[in-house]
């Protein structure tokens, strides 16, 4: 007996390691979707003066959204190609399409060439947007699911904490050089290498070969990721229960969105995608140095206080991923909500009251970081999850498109016409427009999004179909149960 249960720790052991490589690998897809969404906040000030790209407010606001109408294109391209040829493949191809767009950024002539370039590289952050959490929810056990698809949103703001370190450094220690932004944009190109030849050792999603017909191969992946052979088996049979009852669905297209139940998720979906990004994080994110500019510090010293925004994201995730595994998704996102929309609100009111003081660009710091810490912390953390916890597995890649698609569409318009609302409005206005949307957006979560911990995805998808009251849709379905 005692050498049976040897045995079984040591391969419990060795499927986590294995899980853990697994996680590492992949995220290094979230690391790379942060850096570069990151990297503008820095980089755009050097590269809009006359002797670099001469950009005016409207042409930063379409430099920095180019990337994000690539992600829109990308999300929905990469949940289509996920579903054609696998996630691990999928995955492959978005790391040789990182590393050519940040080349061509970085060396980018002109504004028009660099447009050009971060709009591919827009393609490869959507696709990795959808594809990186759903690799992730489908190789997870459900226990861990959480912890782990969550661990992509650590590496989204470790990507972007990372952006605003080389920004802080390059500025500070090659501030005089006119081309230190190429520097900032070329260092993405590392990452992009880890993530190739590391997912060339990775296994494809059990999922998705057993989608495919390929259950041997599914359930060697299984074993390998479980701590027994019993529960690999287990879970393979429910995979294959609920995959033999959609077998006469036939392929997914458009058209099932006129099946109820499946449009009243994606429905669901879009919404939770559009309202965070409707908080106005991208914001701070993508133009955290002009506004801390704007409340008064110089360009060096916006940059190295932007890393205080780095830092607390970092941190506030690793929070945020501790309490996903204890509290339901639904209060954790309205709590979320709440919080970054009294930020901005006081954002608002001290870029009012304390015009011209020498306190208001440390005011307008400790609130951003104060929103961050809201945002990252419960509010991240829970969009990826939801996402892929909802969205069926027959359709999870076109589904997961449509609502990522919405996600970065929001996120474009966000980025493009913040910078013309700062110079006509200023940081007083432009702040309490996102307050009023956050307000909506709480009503939403509060309305229309179900509760999701502590189902599998297949219970999950079982509910959506047999899904008939409204009121067991708003209440959640932990109280459903």
């Amino acid at each position: 007996m005692e050498a049976k249960q040897q045995v079984f720790s040591a391969n419990a052991n060795h499927s986590q390691a294995y899980l853990r490589t697994i996680m590492i690998i992949a995220t290094f897809g979230g690391l790379l979707f942060g850096y570069d969404t990151g990297v503008i906040n820095g980089a755009l000030p050097y590269m809009s003066t006359p002797d670099q790209l001469n950009l005016t407010p409207l042409t930063e606001g379409i430099v920095a959204s180019s990337l994000l109408l690539g992600a829109a294109f990308g999300s929905v391209i990469g949940g289509r190609m996920s579903d054609h040829q696998g996630r691990r493949k999928n995955i492959i191809q978005l790391a040789i399409l990182f590393f050519a767009a940040t080349l061509g950024c970085g060396f980018s002539p002109n504004a028009e060439a660099m447009i050009v370039f971060r709009f591919a590289l827009g393609l490869a952050v959507g696709g990795a947007s959808v594809t990186v959490p759903t690799y992730l929810a489908e190789v997870s056990p459900l226990e861990q699911r959480g912890r782990i698809v969550t661990q992509n949103e650590l590496m989204i703001v470790s990507g972007q904490f990372l952006a605003f370190i080389c920004n802080a450094v390059l500025g500070v220690t090659l501030g005089d050089s006119g081309h230190v932004w190429r520097y900032m944009l070329l260092v993405a190109a590392l990452p992009a290498i880890v993530l190739f030849f590391g997912m060339l050792r990775m296994p494809e999603s059990p999922r998705w070969l057993a989608l495919k017909g390929q259950v041997d191969a599914a359930l060697g992946i299984l074993k390998k990721v479980r701590t027994s052979e019993e529960l690999a088996v287990a879970e393979l049979n429910e995979i294959m229960d609920n995959i033999a009852a959609e077998k006469d669905s036939g392929r997914v297209t458009f058209k099932d969105l006129r099946i109820p139940w499946i449009r009243r998720i994606i429905l669901v979906g879009i919404g939770i995608a559009t309202t965070t990004q409707l908080t106005g994080v991208n914001t701070i994110m993508y133009y955290g140095t002009q506004i801390l500019k704007e409340a008064g510090f110089s360009t060096q010293a916006a940059l190295i206080g932007n890393t205080l925004n780095g830092l607390t994201s970092v941190v506030a995730v690793c929070v945020g991923i501790v309490l996903i595994g204890k509290v339901k998704r639904r209060p954790m996102l309205m709590t979320g909500l709440a919080g970054t929309s009294m930020s901005l609100l006081l954002i608002s009111i001290a870029s009012y009251w304390f015009a011209g003081s020498p306190l208001l660009p440390y005011i307008v710091l400790g609130l951003t970081v104060l929103f961050l810490a809201f945002m990252q912390g419960c509010i991240g953390p829970t969009l990826w999850l939801i996402l892929a916890e909802i969205i069926p597995l027959r359709l999870r890649g076109l589904g997961m498109g449509i609502c990522i698609l919405f996600h970065w569409i929001t996120n474009f318009f966000v980025g493009l016409t913040f910078p013309v609302l700062m110079s006509t409005l200023g940081l007083h206005f432009t702040f309490l427009i996102f307050v009023v949307i956050g307000i909506g957006s709480i009503l939403f979560v509060k309305f229309f999004v179900p509760e999701t911990k502590d189902y599998s995805l297949e219970e999950l998808e079982r509910f959506f179909r047999d899904f008939q009251n409204k009121e067991v849709l708003r209440s959640g379905l932990g109280k459903s149960s």
